[in-house]
């Protein structure tokens, strides 16, 4: 992959949108006050009323699956941004149903969407601003694209976003943040040397039930925290569509899907929706869950800039398939700092449960439970650790693309929050629990182990991006 790189643009756009208060950013939008929102946490928007149209955020969107399609409705939504292109390697699908049936996914469908989303904002006459890709270079060229969404396969989120990063946009990329460890270091470093805004998918920080589990934990309310559960769903135990290998059908690029991945047979089993059962495209289901329910254990911990100290892979439980080789059954054991331990299993209970010496609470989305309900009730005071109200998680992008603030997913935390799950793979890999450092992100004593933990393998003619490489 060859992406050129404009250090003058960047350069130039950071020493715009770098004010103190009240100023004038990117292509001039104005910033009101902070009005209460917590320091580093971006500017509140004044009221709902859509901004100029050179005032708008210029948003591009890549990967139109049924992800894709639930950002896209977040983003319609927001008057302060205008939705100016899409792409997509798959004219037009059904993700994981029979060709004509359910949702429509791809390119038509998602230009099809948008174009009468804005239209029906008007005068009701049909929109033919958005253009629309095949290739996420030629949409990340643009000029009047301030910030990228990414919502492909997981086996491209670094290459989209790094590719975004170099043309100067900000980037909200669905979770988990990389498809493999080293590209999550790549991308920390490139969007900390380019001062850039980056939001990680994992909506459930703009949750207020769970933003109280954190409350409840990091102001002492369980007392002194000693362990936490976190539950994700199991993984595929069969295939789950059919296995005969077909053609690509016309209107789908599958060389390009697969890109710098490795090139499998196409099947309905590995595609659309279930992909991530094979390693070269995804990490199962531990690692679509894990940037959800251990985001919100790390940060009900303290641990969100950091990490376990130990991790050991247990009771791992593959499919009788060879169309997969992510686990279907996997617990992850680890050990922080202060001796708290953590499982991240199949076998707990979907969600997460923090348990101290004065008690405990259990969230999963839509329900929170605690052994204390008087902590539940909306007029108790947890203590001075506070999260502030985001708007929701595109309204917190869009107001930091504004203010040059971080958003409340940074890279960093999203990247930090999977690690455990990639050091669950080279644990079971290896057969052997991993001391890690957290500081140095180093598996300690154990080149064979931090070797393999860090292993990126591209298919030509696809860069290896490392945090070497990753300026």
């Amino acid at each position: 992959m060859c992406v050129l790189s404009n250090e003058s643009e960047q350069e130039n756009r950071v020493n715009r949108c770098q004010r103190s208060s009240a100023a004038v950013s990117r292509r001039g939008f104005g910033v009101v006050s902070a009005g209460g929102l917590a320091v580093g946490r971006g500017m509140a928007i004044a009221g709902d009323e859509a901004p100029a149209a050179t005032e708008r955020i210029g948003i591009g969107v890549i990967g139109l699956g049924s992800r894709g399609f639930n950002l896209i409705d977040d983003f319609l939504k927001r008057p302060e941004c205008r939705i100016v292109a899409v792409c997509d390697v798959d004219r037009h699908h059904y993700r994981d149903q029979p060709w004509g049936r359910g949702k429509a996914f791809g390119r038509g469908p998602a230009e099809r969407l948008i174009n009468q989303s804005y239209a029906a904002k008007k005068s009701g006459v049909i929109h033919r601003g958005l253009q629309v890709y095949s290739d996420y270079r030629e949409l990340i060229g643009r000029k009047d694209i301030d910030a990228i969404v990414v919502a492909t396969p997981d086996h491209w989120h670094a290459a989209c976003t790094f590719a975004a990063l170099q043309a100067g946009k900000d980037v909200y990329c669905e979770k988990p943040v990389t498809h493999l460890f080293a590209e999550g270091q790549a991308i920390v470093a490139a969007v900390r040397r380019r001062k850039a805004v980056f939001q990680t998918g994992s909506q459930q920080r703009s949750d207020r039930l769970f933003q109280k589990v954190v409350e409840l934990a990091r102001n002492g309310v369980l007392g002194d925290v000693t362990s936490v559960e976190v539950g994700l769903p199991a993984g595929y135990d069969k295939a789950m569509g059919s296995m005969d290998v077909v053609a690509p059908r016309d209107g789908l690029d599958y060389d390009f899907w697969c890109g710098p991945s490795e090139m499998l047979p196409l099947m309905q089993a590995r595609h659309h929706r279930w992909w991530r059962g094979h390693r070269a495209y995804g990490g199962g289901v531990l690692m679509d869950w894990i940037g959800h329910h251990n985001d919100i254990a790390h940060w009900a911990i303290g641990a969100e800039r950091s990490g376990p100290t130990r991790v050991e892979a247990v009771d791992w439980v593959f499919p009788d398939t060879d169309v997969y080789n992510t686990p279907k059954q996997y617990t992850i054991r680890c050990e922080y700092e202060g001796g708290i331990t953590s499982t991240i299993s199949s076998h707990n209970a979907q969600g997460l449960k923090v348990i101290g010496s004065e008690g405990w609470v259990y969230a999963r989305r839509g329900k929170i439970e605690a052994s204390d309900e008087r902590w539940l009730n909306r007029d108790f005071q947890p203590g001075s650790f506070r999260i502030s109200a985001t708007g929701g998680h595109a309204a917190d992008f869009l107001n930091n693309v504004r203010s040059r603030g971080e958003c409340i997913a940074p890279a960093e935390i999203g990247h930090r929050s999977i690690t455990p799950g990639h050091l669950g793979y080279v644990s079971h890999a290896l057969q052997k629990p991993l001391q890690w450092d957290p500081v140095s992100e180093v598996v300690r004593g154990d080149r064979q182990a931090d070797d393999l933990l860090k292993q990126v393998k591209y298919r030509t003619p696809w860069q290896v991006l490392t945090s070497t490489n990753s300026a």
